[in-house]
């Protein structure tokens, strides 16, 4: 019953693909908030993505969203995509070739039945605040990745939707306009009133945009917490695979990163200023004494949580940087570690991945 639905997305579906695959999805966004829906390929984020946009009719179940029924087979309603409220930006921006960039963003105005004048100046406004003054008759195949991404965008919230959806929206993108997309994403991820969803297969942007993340492994949601809860608890082996990277923000400067109470090394000295730092746990080592070799990046601390998982235990350590380590369990046991025990850490100047932060101030 519509009178149930609340203003966000509430989405709780079957769908069969094929002879094989079947998908059982259950989501609920409220207003103002951002999910992301992680997982591998295949797993079943563009079949949800289709249900949810109305290009693929659900088989059981009901979407709704702002408080409307869009698909709930048993009650005979489905609402045609091109009714539903919903700004989609696709991996692939999907642009009309023939169109300026103008005419792709008052599209979806257009097809509405906004007039010509109101939608032009309306797509105008959105170009402005992407940052896209002066593309505006240009066609796609002249604009660059990160351009045509962000046209995507533009032509998505130009319509003012309900539901901003994202579906793999930077997989398309180099790593440095990769960078300065995330930016762009996040703060308007953040301005965006309605419920937000972000498909994706890459942790970093999961845990960057999304206030919650749904796992999504062979068609059914395997875990739902907060980036922070995902990381340090997962509980399948994919979940702790891809969930595994430390994030940290600091500056860069003469391949040094002061990330606040704390000093790294790392092997990139051409990237200056504000840094976004990735660790994989394993790349941690962990010690009872002091490293051998007196590698840069040493230093004692605490363990303050320990989680095993299967043939590993994921660690994560105290100040002067809290950080999560994987070792196996032969480890743990080799060398006695338990929680609030003393260790070294070391970690190689290698192992550390740097990118530049491009203004993104989003806490991990």
């Amino acid at each position: 019953m519509e009178g149930a639905l609340g203003p966000g997305l509430e989405a709780d579906f079957g769908l069969r693909r094929g002879d094989s695959f079947q998908i059982d999805l259950s989501l609920s966004i409220p207003a103002g908030r951002t999910v992301a829906l992680l997982g591998p390929n295949g797993a079943g984020k563009s079949t949800a993505v289709a249900a949810i946009a109305g290009l693929l009719p659900i088989e059981s179940g009901r979407i709704g969203l702002a408080g409307i029924t869009l698909d709930h087979p048993s009650a005979d309603v489905l609402i045609p995509a091109e009714a539903r409220r919903i700004g989609v930006v696709f991996q692939d921006y999907l642009l009309f070739p023939h169109m300026t960039v103008m005419e792709n963003v008052a599209f979806g105005l257009r097809s509405r039945g906004v007039n010509r004048n109101e939608a032009m100046e309306r797509a105008g406004g959105w170009l402005e605040r992407l940052d896209l003054t002066g593309l505006e008759r240009r066609k796609p195949p002249q604009l660059s990745g990160g351009q045509a991404q962000r046209v995507a965008l533009a032509r998505a919230l130009v319509i003012d939707p309900d539901l901003l959806l994202l579906d793999e929206p930077l997989a398309a993108l180099d790593v440095t306009t990769r960078v300065e997309l995330r930016r762009v994403l996040g703060r308007h991820l953040a301005d965006f009133p309605g419920p937000r969803l972000v498909i994706t297969h890459d942790p970093t942007e999961a845990f960057l945009l999304a206030d919650e993340i749904h796992i999504i492994e062979n068609g059914v949601v395997t875990q739902s917490g907060s980036p922070d809860e995902i990381r340090l608890r997962p509980r399948t082996p994919y979940a702790a695979d891809l969930a595994g990277s430390n994030l940290l923000f600091g500056r860069a400067s003469h391949g040094q990163v002061d990330v606040g109470l704390h000093l790294l090394h790392v092997a990139e000295h051409e990237i200056e200023g504000e840094v976004l730092l990735t660790i994989r746990p394993s790349s941690i080592s962990l010690h009872r004494t002091p490293p051998e070799g007196s590698p840069r990046n040493a230093w004692e601390t605490t363990i303050a949580v320990m989680e095993r998982l299967g043939e590993r235990t994921r660690i994560r350590t105290g100040p002067p940087l809290p950080l999560t380590v994987e070792v196996t369990s032969e480890a743990t046991g080799a060398l006695a570690l338990g929680v609030g025990e003393a260790v070294w850490l070391a970690i190689k100047a290698t192992e550390i991945g740097v990118e530049p932060q491009g203004g993104y101030t989003r806490s991990v």
